[in-house]
């Protein structure tokens, strides 16, 4: 495993491009979400609050899914688990994780937990998109060996065995950062738009269901990819996620239940005198 490369080295303190790329795809995603939640009625500065619950729990979600996929290694160096130097992130763990900090969250200040979910989810997309350039800087997560002119450069050393005579290869990195800033836009639209016979839960159903989408093909272009009986893992937790996430968006349109359905303008909160306040 290499290192993360460095943006910025101030004395002491070195700044690696993954964790730049994360903070901002993390601020951006927390100002879309603020946005979104202040149309409602909400205070803004909750959003904020929320940025930091969740940022811990998703790192920790990425950090696990990553060490898992790659154990073989890890086992045999287990002092690169933790560290600021670290370099791999599982996308779907950081989804995971960063849903149970919303859960959280919501739960601790008593807000509604697929409200602020579906407030989170747009930037949430926008936030892969920047973070997948964190895998340019760090010459992984590329495609099979190309002559198109789009290809990218990978040095000897970062080169998979199989193909060490190679030089040339798929920017698969890019190929999902461009499908998940298309998906965000869908997303953020719907956030925006999107008002008559929708649901609480809605947009985060929906991202359950494009990002697992583009993240099924984008692994037919990966040849690194974490495999069980020859099948890519990500592919087996993408069909997992469609279908559990699309179940959810149906069978809640059959129950349709009045506190399910979406109100704009209107934010719930219980009794106040329950309510505790995220200042």
């Amino acid at each position: 495993m290499q290192p993360n490369p460095v943006f910025l080295r101030i004395g002491p303190i070195t700044i690696y491009w993954y964790g730049v790329l994360i903070v901002v795809g993390a601020m951006l995603a927390a100002h879309i979400a603020s946005r979104l939640s202040r149309r409602n009625g909400h205070n803004p500065e909750v959003a904020w609050n929320l940025l930091l619950v969740v940022l811990i729990t998703g790192i920790i979600g990425a950090r696990l899914y990553h060490v898992i996929s790659s154990w073989d290694y890890y086992r045999q160096h287990p002092n690169e688990i933790f560290g600021l130097q670290m370099a791999g992130f599982g996308i779907f763990g950081a989804f995971f994780g960063g849903l149970v900090g919303v859960w959280a969250f919501t739960r601790f200040y008593r807000l509604r937990f697929l409200e602020w979910a579906d407030y989170c989810a747009p930037g949430l997309l926008l936030a892969q998109a920047i973070g997948r350039f964190g895998n340019y800087f760090n010459m992984e997560l590329y495609g099979p060996p190309t002559d198109l002119p789009w290809g990218i450069y990978v040095p000897p050393s970062h080169r998979l065995p199989e193909y060490i005579m190679y030089e040339r290869f798929h920017p698969t990195f890019f190929y999902e950062s461009a499908l998940d800033f298309l998906g965000a836009m869908l997303l953020l639209y719907l956030a925006y738009r999107w008002q008559k016979g929708r649901l609480w839960g809605d947009i985060l159903f929906l991202y359950g269901m494009i990002y697992p989408s583009i993240r099924f093909f984008i692994e037919y272009l990966r040849p690194d990819a974490w495999k069980m009986g020859g099948i890519p893992v990500a592919q087996l937790v993408s069909i997992a996620c469609f279908v559990f996430f699309g179940a959810l968006f149906v069978i809640r349109r059959i129950l349709r239940r009045p506190a399910m359905i979406y109100t704009p303008g209107t934010p719930w909160q219980p009794p106040q005198e329950e309510t505790k306040s995220p200042s």
